[in-house]
């Protein structure tokens, strides 16, 4: 299987090029063309009970798609997401696991494994949500955001805006505070941050909906 994406920053999609017996799993609605010998199969994403958890808590669509090869030659998809900016194609390894903010998983290869998990109280009032998407296993996904994406080291401490923290790995402790005193958050229009620890690399996007929401109210 071969990944190639082009369009980025401003309109990422990605070719896959399947070769035989190779399959891949998107979610709904991530397909933008195929070739025709493709087979693609909707299923409920993790079963009904946890794909309505990923529906409701995490973000995610009901359902997810399989496409696979089942021909002699190589054949090529392409995947995109439902609104303008990045996308990115991330690794996960054995041992490893990768948490993403809710609606920024685009497709992975069958050896990724998705999950739910807790992210407490803090991440809600960071606008996170209370569960988070998780990706472990062995093997590529991709993720994508509004805006351009932005890999960043983090030794130590960093501060990230809500609503623009897209993912991370395992092991870093994530805080939701104010950003300043209660009258400088109010007045610097920042409000809520989130104080991220730990050590690695983490992926935040430059632009966010609810930044843009908040122009759009302003300017008509």
């Amino acid at each position: 299987m071969e990944f190639t994406i082009q369009g980025a920053p401003a309109f990422g999609f990605m070719h896959v090029d399947l070769e035989p017996g190779d399959k891949i799993i998107t979610e709904s609605d991530a397909m933008a063309s195929m070739n025709s010998e493709i087979d693609m199969k909707p299923r409920l994403n993790g079963g009904l009970f946890k794909g309505l958890i990923r529906k409701f808590l995490g973000g995610e669509s009901l359902f997810i798609n399989e496409f696979s090869n089942n021909t002699s030659s190589r054949l090529r998809l392409t995947i995109t997401q439902a609104f303008p900016g990045d996308v990115r194609l991330m690794e996960v390894k054995d041992g490893e696991k990768f948490y993403l903010q809710g609606g920024s998983f685009i497709c992975c290869e069958p050896s990724v494994r998705m999950g739910l998990e807790w992210a407490g109280i803090n991440s809600w009032i960071g606008g996170e949500g209370l569960f988070r998407l998780s990706m472990s296993g062995n093997g590529k996904f991709l993720i994508g955001a509004y805006g351009g994406l932005m890999e960043k080291e983090v030794n130590g401490e960093l501060i990230v805006d809500t609503d623009h923290l897209v993912a991370y790995p395992q092991g870093f402790n994530i805080k939701t505070q104010l950003s300043g005193n209660i009258i400088s958050s109010i007045t610097s229009g920042e409000g809520f941050v989130m104080r991220i620890k730990g050590q690695g690399k983490i992926i935040i996007q430059t632009r966010s909906f609810s930044g843009l929401a908040k122009w759009v109210n302003r300017n008509i």
